[in-house]
């Protein structure tokens, strides 16, 4: 303990006391100002990174469930009451709609836009596709009634676009045609607009609509019961996967489940890519503070030459030395460490709660820079900073514990 104390005392007192060459001196500030940004650059792209990644997660499993159970055999969909309920009942599984997925032409006197369109069943698909729970006006109510022409809840983008609001009409073309006297035309009705919604996400904002289960069969000519398949929601996200191999195991063939990670599986896995590589880019600048405090040490320990051999000579051993100037650049990297974790949470957090960074709309999937911090990649940056920060010490700690008192004091 008097060992440590002594040499935290000399450390301390090279590292903050006034030097004789105050190149030394601004070196060592460099270095901290270098550990400092490096760490700083790290928790806010990381903290961007995080957030990006949640929020898109969020808005894909928003729209479209935890899982999903389909058919080799659309036919065997067609009586999917019981089938829902057997669905529902399995373990882990929280909720349970149907629904119906095409794409069809939207119609205006404005304009015409593509839409993906989704027949829900409005009495259990609000616990489900939480996008439903971001309406500007209207609602999942509005779906589930018997008025003509029937209703329709689409994004603000289109609205905007195609100049819509509440109680709009539209006309939604399907690719399934009518039989007439001159061939086979699309098939036409009308809907109003009986909902809009905002999600922040520009594609769903632009391109997504949903209408009540019957009316979407009705617009295909599909027989009444007829559906897609099944969606649903779990308890853990994180083990969709393990629940949709028992749910496929309960039901068995011709149906099969498919779980979010498996059908977004490219995106994640091109995320999870993206942040290695911006976490190894911007921890070169870590890596060059590095050398700074190498290069700060090499020349301390040629300025305190003198010194060193006058230590040796009282009794101080190469070991009490040598963690002197290691603890001297442990101190740099912890001192740069903190002040970058001070920047970058202080950044992160002021992205967090004004958001004035805005991002163009249709160019990105979101309309603002997202920020989440999670604290395991905040020890991790700080572990790698001070890492890097002590390997940086060992070969100028090591020069000067192989110093010999006798040499150095010869010309002194």
């Amino acid at each position: 303990m008097f060992r440590m104390r002594f040499e935290l005392f000399v450390a301390l007192r090279y590292l903050f006391s006034r030097r004789k060459q105050t190149f030394i001196y601004v070196i060592s500030l460099m270095s901290i100002f270098g550990v400092a940004l490096g760490v700083g650059a790290l928790v806010v792209t990381l903290g961007v990174y995080n957030g990006f990644t949640t929020d898109i997660r969020d808005k894909i499993l928003g729209a479209n469930a935890h899982a999903i159970v389909m058919s080799y055999r659309p036919e065997a969909l067609d009586k999917y009451a019981p089938l829902v309920d057997v669905v529902r009942a399995s373990r882990d599984v929280t909720g349970a709609t149907p629904f119906l997925y095409t794409e069809v032409m939207l119609s205006t006197p404005v304009g015409a836009k593509g839409l993906v369109l989704r027949g829900i069943d409005p009495d259990s698909a609000g616990p489900v596709l939480t996008i439903l729970d971001r309406m500007l006006e209207g609602g999942l109510a509005e779906l589930n009634t018997e008025d003509r022409p029937p209703g329709i809840i689409i994004g603000k983008e289109l609205a905007r676009r195609l100049n819509l609001g509440m109680g709009s009409r539209v006309n939604l073309l399907s690719h399934s045609g009518e039989k007439s006297a001159t061939g086979f035309a699309p098939r036409i009705r009308p809907f109003k607009v009986a909902g809009i919604f905002q999600t922040g996400m520009f594609e769903y904002d632009s391109t997504l609509g949903f209408v009540a289960l019957s009316a979407a069969q009705e617009l295909l000519g599909l027989p009444e019961g007829r559906i897609s398949g099944i969606e649903l929601t779990v308890a853990d996200l994180y083990k969709a996967d393990h629940v949709a191999e028992r749910l496929q195991r309960e039901l068995g063939s011709p149906f099969y489940v498919r779980h979010w990670m498996e059908m977004n599986a490219n995106l994640f896995a091109a995320l999870k890519l993206e942040k290695i590589g911006m976490f190894l880019v911007l921890a070169m600048v870590v890596l060059i503070a590095s050398f700074s405090i190498v290069t700060s040490l090499v020349m301390l320990v040629m300025e305190k030459t003198r010194d060193i051999a006058i230590l040796m000579s009282m009794g101080a051993t190469r070991g009490m030395i040598r963690r002197i100037f290691m603890l001297q650049g442990t101190i740099i990297g912890a001192v740069g460490t903190a002040a970058g974790y001070a920047l970058g949470i202080a950044l992160s957090l002021l992205l967090k709660k004004y958001q004035f960074i805005k991002l163009p709309q249709g160019v990105y999937a979101l309309d603002h820079l997202p920020m989440l911090l999670n604290p395991l990649d905040i020890a991790i940056v700080g572990g790698s900073a001070m890492l890097l920060s002590f390997l940086a010490t060992i070969y100028p700690a090591r020069q000067a514990a192989l110093l010999e008192p006798a040499e150095a004091l010869r010309y002194e």
